[in-house]
């Protein structure tokens, strides 16, 4: 049974869309969002409720402000293409193996014998905690119910009644100015290649290229001089910072990179977390280290739970942040942007990261190729 109060927050899940196999619910956050679990569209009610959607608030839908996500449980929703993506702002899944409605409580069940849907539209904040429960008992009810409460939503910077700061933690004087150098010079003097991002597939952890999502360059530092560099100057000016905000003891380190975000390419991340596969669960804590924060423009890091507000350390100055929020790194609109990217974690999660190790798989799929 569908049980969501106002305030509460609404589980993650992966499912099928429209447009994606596995989609992740979690990474819309930083939208007002509709999530209306219509059962089917061969229902009279659910198709009213889905008219009034598609025809008489469409405008709503713009992905930026506010977005709409239908879940069917009828594969004729497909075969007789009863429901279809308007984009920007209407999507639809798939959950023909009732899994999201289970876990929603759309569904009812006796010893698994199915006995009925329970239709309803839940309204989320950005942060995609509940602003309103609405039960599909009438259409023409429901419907006012959400026109009512769509429009009285705030701005989505405005959405928590007051203003919102990422719980990120900002270090100056991380790195000195000559060391930022030099590994701007590592980086120019070896080059780059193409940076990926992790993905669940079959159950494995892989790599996945693809330019819509991801456009930056990374040179692993070889150096063990370099290494133990860095490694020093974490171990004296960051960790004791980080224990400090976070009451948490780092121990461990993953990977020496100087990443590259450059203006040409338009270089950017879109909105993603850190720790979301069995490979990178380990992870608690990101670090993006600026070595020359003056000389680009773009290229800042946003967290869309907490707002449109985009944050920037000076030069040598470390932006640490967990794993678990919702982050993306801003195109480069001038110049090139140069940093350092590592991960820190503890000796728990290396006891993680040595237990998830046999569902690394060592394959990179270049989406990009793929398309041509």
């Amino acid at each position: 049974m569908n049980r969501f109060l106002v305030g509460d927050a609404v589980p993650w899940f992966q499912c099928q869309s429209s447009t994606n196999p596995k989609f992740n619910f979690n990474s819309i956050a930083g939208r007002y969002v509709v999530l209306t679990f219509f059962g089917s569209a061969g229902n009279e009610k659910a198709f009213k409720v889905l008219s009034f959607f598609r025809q008489q608030i469409r405008d709503k839908f713009n992905d930026s402000h506010l977005c709409f996500f239908g879940v069917s449980i009828d594969p004729q929703d497909i075969e007789l293409k009863r429901v279809q993506d308007m984009i920007p702002g209407i999507r639809f899944f798939w959950d023909f193996d009732f899994q999201v409605s289970n876990l929603y409580g759309a569904l009812q069940s006796s010893q698994d014998n199915i006995i009925g849907y329970a239709p309803f539209t839940l309204i989320l904040d950005p942060s995609l905690r509940v602003i309103g429960n609405i039960p599909l008992v009438d259409a023409d009810s429901h419907n006012r119910s959400i026109e009512q409460i769509i429009h009285q939503l705030p701005s989505v910077d405005d959405y928590a009644q007051v203003p919102l700061c990422a719980p990120i933690l900002i270090v100056p004087r991380v790195f000195e100015p000559e060391f930022c150098r030099l590994l701007i010079n590592l980086y120019n003097e070896n080059g780059g290649n193409e940076s990926g991002f992790m993905r669940e597939r079959d159950g494995k952890t892989i790599g996945i290229q693809d330019h819509n999502f991801k456009k930056r360059k990374d040179y692993n530092i070889e150096s063990e001089d370099v290494k133990t560099g860095i490694r020093q100057r974490l171990s004296r000016r960051l960790v004791p910072e980080i224990a400090k905000a976070y009451q948490f003891q780092v121990t461990r380190i993953e990977r020496y990179i100087v990443a590259c975000y450059d203006s040409n390419s338009g270089g950017f991340f879109r909105p993603h977390r850190d720790n979301t596969t069995n490979g990178t669960a380990h992870r608690r804590f990101a670090v993006t280290i600026n070595l020359n924060a003056e000389e680009y423009e773009g290229g800042n890091l946003r967290f869309p739970e907490f707002g449109s507000k985009t944050y920037r350390a000076p030069t040598g100055g470390a932006v640490v942040f967990s794993c678990s929020l919702l982050h993306e790194a801003t195109p480069v609109t001038k110049g090139t942007r140069y940093a350092t990217l590592p991960f820190l974690y503890d000796d728990e999660g290396a006891k993680i990261r040595e237990a998830n190790q046999q569902f690394l798989a060592n394959q990179v799929i270049n989406l990009n190729k793929s398309k041509t």
